[in-house]
């Protein structure tokens, strides 16, 4: 997949910049995958964010890809699981309802028992809000052994 010029340039710029790698491709073919555990191959704490296709299948096939990688106590985050709550607004569609990232992430979970779903604690709250709100819901996949 194509990253435009504007973005590359963003993340230059960005504080963090020297820390973010961008890798174009398709997430989950295997030279794209090849080339991303060679960069987290360091032997720093690794956590992965998927963030590209939201279908059900893609998601799931990256999570297979990608969570060997992350480091105990990190996590695996497939983003944009609030999909399923919005088929039912402007742009949204039906089989969000079943095809989404969460729907990804729970079949994960339940078949490796070296991941947990759990979303990290709030490191700060000062308002009114009783849970936190994600547009990741069940997504978090924190790496336990």
């Amino acid at each position: 997949l194509h990253i435009p010029k504007e973005v590359r340039e963003a993340v230059a710029k960005h504080p963090l910049g020297e820390r973010i790698s961008l890798i174009e491709g398709d997430s989950s073919a295997p030279a794209i995958v090849e080339e991303v555990k060679a960069l987290a191959n360091d032997g720093n704490p690794v956590m992965v964010i998927l963030d590209s296709g939201h279908t059900k299948a893609h998601v799931a096939r990256e999570l297979e890809c990608y969570a060997p990688l992350v480091t105990p106590g990190s996590y695996i985050v497939a983003t944009d699981g609030i999909m399923s709550d919005l088929v039912d607004v402007p742009g949204g569609q039906p089989e969000w309802s079943h095809d989404n990232p969460t729907e990804a992430a729970n079949e994960f979970a339940a078949r490796h028992p070296e991941f947990l779903q759990a979303q990290p604690e709030w490191l700060f709250h000062d308002g009114p809000l009783t849970e936190n709100v994600t547009y990741w819901p069940g997504a978090w996949l924190k790496r336990i052994r």
